[in-house]
């Protein structure tokens, strides 16, 4: 009840002029995002080196409306690539198809996206393709499809295990060499497209877990690169402490390498956890949001955890 709330308060234009405005949202919102500016998430990454994690930046901002904010989105990506080529950063990027123009014109999106991966190829980086609602699944293969064709493999795509869909979409995209992000899932689906309940979610998330795993064993057990810039095949994206251990059980039975699997959290949670698992020897990537288009961003981390939006929303209606 409470999640479907605070999901319905994201996309809600309402809520955001409000909340955008409050001063406690701001702050909450600076636990999730590295700041406003490339310079703040590229010192959130220098933090981060330090404590030996790697990181995947990502420019907040989702769902333009129009061909030119969609140009303009790719140019703040390639901002990013020269940033990251020229400081020497562990990081590579993460986007949203919807922020190149997705929703407007498809041939648009992948104009934008190509220009994008074959910029992060020069330098080496890898671009991770998240995955939005479930209706533009379809779109997001087919873009990130488009650009293997064209013979560019330095991109990759997000699995959200919440959908029913997503057994068979991996076992496709892993026949295809695909590099995948497996997370469980932040937007609001009807019972028709995802699991409903939590024990069903994290049932699948193990699934298709072993069925990453597996695949990376046959495909030569490939490692994250030395420079933080291209990832493991296998990104297991979760906080839950028991999706992890299930992952490292799955690996250590399947012969697969510490640095054949990345472990994927985001910025300002469980950090205690990526330090430990760092320690241990894997690879740990921070998810590192920046700009100023936070707001339906930190309101799906809410969701994710019913303490902190329980606060929120209390906070919230109490003006």
């Amino acid at each position: 009840m409470l999640r479907a709330l605070i999901l319905y308060l994201s996309g809600a234009g309402w809520a955001r002029h409000a909340v955008t405005r409050w001063r406690f949202a701001r702050r909450t919102a600076s636990r999730f995002v590295a700041g406003e500016t490339l310079d703040d998430a590229i010192g959130a990454v220098q933090g981060l080196e330090r404590q030996g994690l790697t990181a995947t930046l990502d420019h907040l901002g989702e769902h333009v409306t129009n061909e030119a904010e969609a140009h303009a989105a790719a140019g703040d990506y390639l901002k990013i690539l020269d940033r990251i080529c020229g400081s020497g950063v562990r990081s590579n990027a993460s986007l949203k198809l919807s922020q190149l123009g997705l929703g407007v014109d498809i041939d648009l999106c992948i104009a934008n996206l190509s220009r994008v991966v074959r910029e992060a190829a020069e330098c080496g980086i890898f671009i991770r393709i998240d995955m939005e609602e479930s209706s533009t699944v379809d779109r997001t293969l087919a873009v990130y499809r488009a650009l293997r064709a064209k013979g560019l493999d330095n991109v990759g795509l997000v699995i959200q295990a919440y959908l029913y869909r997503s057994q068979e979409d991996v076992r496709a995209l892993l026949a295809e060499g695909a590099r995948l992000r497996l997370c469980k899932g932040a937007y609001k689906e009807p019972p028709q497209t995802a699991f409903p309940r939590k024990a069903d979610v994290d049932d699948n998330y193990d699934r298709l877990a072993t069925m990453m795993i597996e695949a990376a064993v046959r495909r030569g057990r490939e490692s994250s690169s030395a420079d933080g810039r291209v990832p493991a095949p296998v990104a297991i994206a979760t906080h839950d402490p028991r999706r992890i251990a299930f992952a490292r059980s799955m690996a250590h039975k399947a012969d697969l390498p510490k640095q054949g699997m990345e472990f994927q959290m985001l910025y300002g949670i469980r950090s205690d956890l990526q330090r430990s698992l760092a320690s241990e020897g894997y690879p740990v990537r921070v998810y590192i949001p920046y700009g100023t288009e936070w707001y339906p961003y930190v309101l799906r981390r809410l969701a994710e955890r019913p303490a902190n939006a329980w606060f929120f929303v209390s906070n919230f209606f109490r003006g």
